[in-house]
Parts: C-alpha cells; sequence; structure tokens
C-alpha cells in the first residue's frame, strides 16, 4: 500500500508532548512515523492544515451492540439473569455490529471498545475489546477475553433480592463472589492433581475455567462498584486471592481516593455525565476523575454507553477538564491509558510507529465546544468523514 503522510496538522501523540505542523505517515494499516521530518518522495500527500490529529479514542467500558437502545427485550443482550454467577458467558456471543451505537462511536472518535456484560449479576461474564467498524465481530477483536465482569452494590442484590435469592444483601454479594473464587480454586487443585492421575480428572466446568483465567492472572476482574463501601469491598476480595483488577464506574471514589491511590488502582470512571439515577450514585461529580489521577490512580473516563451516549465521550473528558482534570491526564483518560489498563496499548492509544492507523482528524481541540469530528481512520482506512 501507498504510503499516506497528513501534513500541517497540530499532532498530539499523548506518549509524547504535541507537535505543532507535524507529519503523521501511515502505510499498510499502520503508522510508521508521527513528527517532524521529511515526507517521502512517493508518498499521497494529504494536506491538514489548521486541523488537530488525535489517536482514536479508547473506551473502557461499554455496552455497544450488547444492549439495546430502543429495541427492547429483543435486543437485551447484556445480562443473563438466570444466575447469580456466570463466567461461561462471553460478550462477543452477543456482539451485533450493525447496530447503530458503532456509527455513533465512530461519529465521535471513538476507535477502539472493550464491550461487557451488564452489571446484574455478581459474575457477569467475558468481555471483549474491539474496533468499531466491521461486519463479524471476530474480525473486530482485539483482545478477547479482555476481562472478567463482576458486580456489587445495589443491581445484583435487588435483581435476585426480590425473588427472594442470594444475594439480597452486601453481605451476600461478597459472599456469593468470595465462594465462586474459592470454588475455581479448589477446582484447579483437581486438575492439578489430574495431571498425576487421569482417574481424576474433573467434569469440564466452562465457568470455572472462565474463573480459572482471572485466578491464574491471563484477566483481570473488573468489578462495577459505584458505592465507597462497595469500592473498598471489591479491592479487599481481589487481595485477598491476589489478582488483578480494575474497578468500573468509581463514582464515590473521590471518598476512598487515597486508599485506592496508595495502590495505583485501575479506575474506569463514568458515566460522569449522568444522572443519579440510584442511591449509590448519589455522590456523582465531574471533580472525581480528577481527584482520583492526583491521588494516583490510573484514571480512564467511560461512557458506559448507552447510559451516557458513546459519540459524546470527548464531551465527558472535557467536562472532567474543566472541572480540575489536567488536559494532558484528561485526554490520555480516553487513550493511552484505557488501552493500558485493557492489556492492548501494543497497538492502540498514542500515535506511535508501529500501532495500528487508528486517528482521528478534528477542527480543532476535542475539549473546544465548536470542534468537530472531521474524519475517522481504522487501520488506515476512512471510516467517517
Amino acid at each position: 500500500m501507498k504510503t499516506r503522510a497528513y501534513v500541517n496538522a497540530h499532532l498530539f501523540p499523548i506518549s509524547r508532548p504535541p507537535i505543532k505542523k507535524g507529519i503523521l505517515l501511515v502505510r499498510d494499516g499502520k503508522i510508521v512515523f508521527a513528527g517532524h521530518g521529511e515526507v517521502p518522495a512517493d508518498a499521497e500527500v494529504i494536506d491538514l492544515e489548521g486541523k488537530t490529529v488525535l489517536p482514536g479514542f479508547v473506551d473502557a467500558h461499554a455496552h455497544v451492540g450488547l444492549w439495546g437502545e430502543w429495541y427492547g427485550q429483543p435486543q437485551a443482550d447484556g445480562n443473563e439473569a438466570t444466575n447469580p454467577v456466570t463466567p461461561e458467558v462471553r460478550a462477543v456471543d452477543s456482539v451485533w455490529p450493525a447496530h447503530s451505537a458503532f456509527s455513533d462511536a465512530r461519529s465521535g472518535g471513538v476507535t477502539t471498545v472493550q464491550v461487557t456484560p451488564g452489571s446484574g449479576n455478581i459474575i457477569g461474564g467475558e468481555m471483549a475489546v474491539i474496533k468499531t467498524v466491521g461486519k463479524v465481530v471476530d474480525d473486530m477483536i482485539v483482545r478477547n477475553p479482555s476481562g472478567m465482569k463482576a458486580a456489587l452494590g445495589e443491581n445484583p442484590k435487588g435483581l435476585y433480592g426480590k425473588s427472594g435469592k442470594m444475594p439480597s444483601t452486601r453481605m451476600g454479594n461478597a459472599a456469593v463472589l468470595r465462594a465462586a473464587l474459592y470454588k475455581a480454586r479448589d477446582y484447579e487443585k483437581k486438575l492439578q492433581a489430574a495431571k498425576k492421575d487421569p482417574a481424576k480428572t474433573p467434569d469440564t466446568d466452562l465457568g470455572l475455567l472462565g474463573l480459572l483465567k482471572v485466578l491464574r492472572g491471563e484477566i483481570p476482574l473488573r468489578i462495577h462498584a459505584h458505592r465507597a463501601d462497595d469500592i473498598v469491598t471489591a479491592v479487599r476480595i481481589a487481595e485477598e486471592f491476589g489478582i488483578d483488577f480494575s474497578i468500573e464506574h468509581c463514582t464515590d471514589g473521590a471518598t476512598v481516593a487515597e486508599f485506592l491511590g496508595k495502590r495505583k488502582a485501575k479506575v474506569n470512571v463514568g458515566p460522569s455525565m449522568w444522572r443519579r439515577a440510584k442511591v449509590e450514585t448519589w455522590n456523582i461529580s465531574l471533580e472525581t476523575a480528577g481527584i482520583l489521577a492526583r491521588a494516583g490512580c490510573r484514571v480512564s473516563i467511560i461512557s458506559d454507553h448507552p447510559f451516557h451516549p458513546i459519540q459524546f465521550l470527548s464531551t465527558a473528558a472535557a467536562m472532567c477538564w474543566a472541572n480540575g482534570m489536567p488536559e494532558e491526564d484528561a485526554l490520555r483518560a480516553v487513550t493511552l491509558t484505557p488501552a493500558e489498563t485493557l492489556g492492548v496499548d501494543d497497538r492502540v492509544g498514542s500515535l506511535d510507529e508501529g500501532k495500528d492507523a487508528d486517528f482521528v482528524v478534528w477542527s480543532g481541540h476535542p475539549f473546544q465546544i465548536r470542534s468537530k469530528v472531521a474524519q475517522v481512520f481504522i487501520g488506515g482506512v476512512k471510516v467517517f468523514g
């Protein structure tokens, strides 16, 4: 494929300082160079004078293609609400690539997203990181699985408690999560014993095999927790089992910012521009992301689409910036930090040599209210504009 040279733009590589009137070279779907230098003689030159170029946004937590916005039950595929523990289910098996949420994502400059099951269950299933363009989900995958969804707080206790089932309390939430992890640990012992004596091989259990990926450190446990006490419980259980984890939403995180900061916790904050939809989101604030970042947390700003429309992820980041988060941190929170949290920073999140040519041409700085997404490229191919 011929080299394309995008010249004269204001580049935000994210991994290093901005570059005025820079050159972005793209070939074979990859970034070849971003900076100041010579344009290859045989390159196709595209002049972006007056434009701003950033890496495609990475949304670390959304339900695009998995959870309907207006279809109702026919597209309600986010929660397998028949059992509080369903680690065997996988988000990729429900993703509908033709869903309008993907085109919405592209229109807002979001090129990579982690699709996650909902929070109705204590353990909701495996997540996947995918690109926001494609007709077959298998061709969109960047990492699968990228995590195991867990949830504490109101959602699981409300869903099952109203039917007289466990969990119906926060104590029950924690107990169900612990029990599942202990069961997986016991299953691992049986598998190890079977290596010496095949006659002891246990029956295949897809759910326990999924949880073993967490216990073995292959994927993190990504724990939905809004309220401060739920956040602390999530950390307590993760440390009890020595597993990698991230806190999803972390709405009340400012209350325990020092606690999280000491652990350099990975926190996926949002939806920040949301109403106080339930008791545990009472302390929702646009200042939370900045407070957590200053405390030492690794902060990603998320849409939680459809609860905050994914096409307005830049608006959420801009509002966090307007409420105390430094510009550099806010931009990083929708690009490189989520890429690192999701384990895909070798491919996306910054304008660096060798990474996928996923970039967005803006009419101005994305935090300026009048700025618009002019063009979006995924793998060097224009998908919007």
